[in-house]
């Protein structure tokens, strides 16, 4: 039994090799598009009939028993998803009623999409699923299948279109035609020589075939990166664009900086010269009262020298004189105090001014770092140091005047401590002569009058310096709020520098990666000059003065060819050789083409 399974199947084997080469000589004789009138193609179908049901199981139904080919053949749907639609569409055709009929119209779309040793390999290396179908002396679980399937492969040499809608292939009988296999010597020797040839044009059309897949591929795989570079270049000329109006709005911010800063100068300066002017009123009017104190007590000795009758009358003075004595000590320590305040709001003031200094060295240091367009301003940054430098200048004149001004004030001081102990000892001797003193009350009640009047013109003076504190206490406030606007811009500024900076890396970065798109574009056109037959050679009637130095062609003066891109030009500027992806050999080209090549080369070693 397995020798007759085995003649059976060489046989099915030979008749198949038979079919095949014959419908593959008489296609490429006949024409290359079959129809289904074919009579080879019609055999084929026979052949491959008789070949898939050898061995096949006979399955039990209610009807009686059945072998079906639609079962294996509706298996290829779950192996390889493409062939879903071939089994859809013969699903869909309405003449078909029986699963043969479906095998065939199965086996037709197969072949014209050229799929059939495709989807039939799939099929015979899952032979767990051929058990269910097939016998284990089948065709299709032995070797004989798999060197079929291989035959197979060559009929996709063979376009084919076949109208499955109209032919009745549920009653076609599969009878194999033997007559159209056998052939004389003379036949045989013509078919020798054909096949010589058909396997010629095979090999042919096969390298041919597969020269246009890859270049259909490579195609695809340029159209995409010139797709991918397209897009990057539209992203990096939106980001451009974006690094440009950051850099602007930086710069309006440095402008608005720059002028807050001179406004803060300018206040500075201003509440300096409010503070000088107010220390020399004051200086003055405590000379003026020292001068006046030194009169009233010359005049006090006189009175008291002739007034020794009413003593207790003076001594009830003198306690007066003591408490004013004590209001002038409170006057000088009050004096004392705002001085004091003033020169801690001066010392605040020279922080602000060497934080000012530190922010105009950063800004300086910023715009040496800034692009090309900031370099521009370097001058202006310049007279701004400029400036600085006058206003420490001044800062130190006001700070030597300062000095003077504490020195005289540390003199007032010992002058006073004199005036103290003076006008103790002049008590002592004023208590000695009051019996002499008594006589002139009169006077000294006059005298006591002016003096009154002296003390509420003092008393006035002390409220307008205690209203002119005030007014410096609410611009001190104002100066402590303007110091934390500044801080909060100085920080902000920080944080756009930081973002300019990184702007400009990511620029950097980005103007390396559009030199290597640009780099890799132009290999792409190369690439696809060479797909497309090269470059456009310049004729020589067309040109008659260089493409580049444009000077005219003559006897002296020759026409040379670039073999790079084709234009014509003079020796001179032609005068280069380098090897080409054409002509491995070193050839003429241009100047342009050839810094263009090394440049390449130099950037892409590989």
């Amino acid at each position: 039994m397995s020798v007759a399974t085995a003649a059976v199947r060489a046989n099915l084997l030979n008749m198949a090799k038979l079919s095949i080469k014959g419908l593959i000589e008489s296609a490429l004789s006949f024409g290359r598009t079959l129809d289904s009138d074919y009579p080879p193609l019609q055999q084929f179908f026979v052949v491959m009939e008789h070949c898939l049901k050898h061995g096949l199981r006979v399955k039990k139904s209610f009807l009686g028993f059945n072998k079906s080919l639609w079962g294996p053949l509706e298996l290829v749907e779950k192996l390889c998803p493409e062939a879903a639609e071939i089994s859809a569409s013969v699903r869909d055709l309405p003449g078909l009623k029986t699963p043969l009929g479906r095998a065939r119209a199965w086996l037709r779309l197969a072949l014209m999409q050229k799929r059939l040793a495709d989807y039939l390999r799939l099929l015979i290396t899952r032979k767990d699923l051929l058990n269910d179908f097939y016998e284990s002396s089948a065709l299709m679980l032995e070797e004989e299948g798999a060197v079929i399937v291989g035959l197979l492969v060559g009929l996709n040499v063979i376009d084919a279109n076949l109208c499955v809608k109209g032919e009745d292939l549920d009653s076609q009988v599969g009878v194999i035609d033997f007559s159209m296999y056998l052939k004389n010597d003379i036949d045989d020797y013509r078919s020798e020589e054909r096949n010589s040839q058909i396997a010629s044009i095979l090999d042919q059309k096969n390298y041919v075939e597969e020269l246009n897949r890859q270049l259909s591929s490579t195609v695809n795989g340029l159209h995409g990166r010139v797709e991918s570079l397209e897009k990057s270049n539209s992203k990096l000329i939106e980001e451009l664009a974006i690094a440009k109006n950051n850099i602007i709005k930086l710069q309006e911010e440095n402008q608005q900086l720059r002028s807050e800063n001179s406004l803060i100068l300018l206040k500075t300066q201003q509440h300096l010269e409010v503070t000088h002017g107010d220390v020399s009123v004051e200086r003055d009017a405590y000379k003026q009262s020292s001068q006046g104190l030194d009169e009233m007590y010359n005049e006090a000795q006189r009175q008291l020298k002739e007034e020794c009758q009413l003593r207790q009358d003076v001594e009830n003075e003198l306690v007066v004189q003591v408490s004013m004595k004590q209001e002038m000590e409170l006057a000088m320590k009050l004096l004392e105090k705002d001085i004091h305040e003033k020169q801690d709001t001066l010392i605040g003031l020279r922080h602000q001014l060497d934080e000012v200094k530190a922010i105009n060295v950063e800004m300086y240091q910023k715009m040496q770092s800034s692009d090309d367009e900031m370099q521009k301003k370097n001058s202006m940054i310049s007279r701004l140091e400029e400036k600085t430098n006058q206003i420490t200048a001044t800062m130190k004149q006001l700070e030597q005047r300062l000095q003077e001004a504490e020195r005289h004030r540390i003199s007032a001081e010992e002058g006073t401590r004199r005036f103290k102990l003076d006008f103790a000892n002049k008590a002592d001797s004023l208590q000695r002569q009051i019996q002499h003193r008594e006589k002139q009350l009169q006077q000294l009640e006059t005298d006591l009058k002016i003096e009154r009047e002296w003390r509420q013109a003092l008393q006035n003076d002390l409220d307008r310096e205690k209203e002119t504190v005030a007014q410096l206490s609410t611009e001190a406030l104002q100066i402590n709020g303007l110091k934390k606007e500044f801080h909060r811009l100085q920080d902000e500024n920080l944080q756009l520098k930081s973002i300019c900076e990184d702007q400009e890396q990511a620029l950097g970065e980005l103007g390396s990666k559009l030199s290597e798109s640009k780099l890799k574009i132009e290999d792409i056109k190369e690439a696809n000059k060479a797909l497309q037959g090269g470059q456009v050679w310049l004729k020589d009637k067309e040109a008659t003065h260089c493409k580049l130095c444009e000077k005219e062609f003559s006897i002296s003066r020759r026409k040379h060819h670039c073999r790079n891109c084709g234009e014509i030009f003079c020796n001179s500027c032609s005068d280069n050789e380098l090897p080409l992806p054409a002509s491995p050999k070193p050839v003429r080209v241009c100047d342009t083409c050839h810094a263009l090549l090394l440049q390449r080369c130099s950037s892409n070693p590989t």
